[in-house]
């Protein structure tokens, strides 16, 4: 009996102590574009109080938060590090031109040129967001036009009139002479570069001597759907290759970059040897608000593809960031910049002055700063301000101890104390000895120049004193 007793009274201060050991942690788990940290990937178990750290995946680049995570009571605590997709930033700036953005600048992601009217791409029209950067080779845009020279096809013929120039944008049709196939695209056109794109096809011999054009007549079938101009649709990539179609086949066509479709279906049927027509509606995308600013507003040419919404700060803000904002075929590029408040530089400190209720810096637009002298007389604005220009309305002041010398006056007195030195706005009284007339101010004020205001007066002898004293003397 005593021995079970003893077995229970060791279990029951064992399961305490067993309650006590810390529970442990399974691996980390993982979150959209971040990785473990290499040293943790192999380990399976981690004590309570263990720390791990994640870094960013490939091609992303931490943005807030930490990387660490520690294990407690057999939990991992939420990661709060955000990883966001590198960018090259802003490509700069196009002489002649200006960049239209594919997307954020991350990587993957183009950046197309576009020349000013009246001026020329030459070479790319594009550069694409690398890890080292934008790169390829810089687009310059040129004074002048582009033009494409007329392609030469043996044995075929052109579906539009023969000219020596063609500009870009133009197009051309190919159909193949008489026992002749057509091998590659049956239009290309003239491209921004001054080449034309894809490459002029080649008409090849015909294995049974008969025209592809004929062919399809023999069978009821079609040749290429026909272009339809200012539709802003093309026909989808899968066909351009495509020369010749059976009856009933159908094609689809697919709106240009900046479109979508409103209305109308997409479908051409290839009916009796002739296509039927498109019925399908592109009109601009619409990217809609480039977004609010604070402490300023958008300026919009529009809000449909190829408009642009310019920033601009109110008055005492200044821009950070691009300011220029363009409607893209997946929306607005780049980011809504930020309107900063100006900021002037640390007021100066002035001798023998002291700013009155002095701010912390830093000063910005509209801050005003009161000057005190401690000594002597103020000269100059006793208040500053920051201004929109972010410098400071006026010069500061100075504080300058200002004297007068003893008014030195022949035949004069005056009243009051009788210094060597005068101070700033001391005032006396000035008469003249008896026998003089005065001429001038009674009273003058010791001036902030150091000169007695408004003048010294001169005391001149009068006529009856002078007559006196020339018959006393005789």
């Amino acid at each position: 009996m005593k021995s079970v007793a003893w077995h229970i009274l060791a279990l029951c201060f064992a399961l305490p102590a067993s309650a006590q050991v810390p529970k442990r942690c399974s691996a980390p788990l993982e979150y959209p574009h971040t990785r473990l940290d290499k040293k943790f990937t192999s380990r399976q178990k981690f004590g309570s109080g263990e720390k791990v750290y994640y870094d960013c995946a490939e091609d992303f680049t931490p943005s807030r938060g930490s990387r660490a995570v520690q294990c407690v009571e057999g939990k991992w605590t939420k990661v709060t590090l955000k990883c966001e997709k590198r960018s090259c930033g802003n490509a700069g700036d196009l002489p002649n031109g200006q960049f239209q953005y594919e997307g954020n600048s991350f990587l993957g992601e183009k950046v197309y040129a576009v020349c000013n009217e009246g001026y020329t791409l030459k070479g790319l029209n594009y550069m694409i967001c690398k890890k080292s950067g934008w790169t390829g080779e810089f687009p310059v845009c040129d004074e002048g036009e582009t033009t494409c020279s007329s392609p030469a096809v043996a044995n075929s013929v052109k579906g539009s009139g023969d000219v020596s120039v063609y500009r870009v944008g133009d197009n051309v049709t190919f159909a193949c002479s008489h026992g002749f196939q057509l091998a590659g695209a049956p239009q290309v056109t003239c491209g921004p570069s001054g080449l034309w794109q894809p490459q002029p096809p080649q008409c090849l011999p015909s294995p049974d001597g008969k025209t592809e054009q004929s062919s399809i007549k023999e069978t009821g079938g079609c040749g290429v759907p026909p272009i339809i101009s200012n539709s802003n649709a093309n026909l989808a990539d899968k066909y351009i290759t495509l020369t010749s179609f059976a009856s009933g086949d159908r094609v689809h066509y697919t709106c240009d970059v900046g479109y979508i479709q409103a209305g109308g279906s997409r479908y051409r049927t290839c009916k009796d040897g002739k296509w039927t027509p498109l019925f399908l509606k592109c009109e601009p995308k619409v990217c809609g608000s480039a977004g609010e600013i604070l402490n300023g507003q958008f300026t919009y040419t529009g809000v449909e593809f190829g408009d642009t919404a310019t920033a601009i700060c109110d008055e005492g803000y200044s821009p950070v960031g691009k300011v220029t904002r363009n409607c893209m075929s997946n929306g607005w590029d780049g980011r809504v910049p930020v309107c900063e408040a100006v900021v002037c530089e640390d007021p100066p400190e002035v001798t023998n002055a002291e700013m009155k209720d002095p701010q912390e810096p830093p000063y910005t637009y509209r801050s005003v700063v009161h000057y005190h002298c401690r000594v002597g007389t103020l000269i100059g604005q006793r208040e500053i301000w920051c201004t929109e220009h972010g410098t400071w309305s006026a010069p500061p002041p100075r504080c300058t101890v200002m004297t007068c010398p003893s008014p030195n006056v022949p035949s004069a007195y005056w009243m009051g104390p009788h210094n060597n030195l005068y101070q700033y706005r001391d005032t006396i009284s000035i008469a003249c000895n008896p026998g003089y007339a005065r001429i001038g101010p009674s009273t003058v004020t010791c001036g902030g120049d150091g000169r007695w205001s408004p003048g010294l007066p001169i005391c001149r002898r009068t006529s009856r004193h002078r007559h006196w004293r020339s018959k006393y003397a005789s």
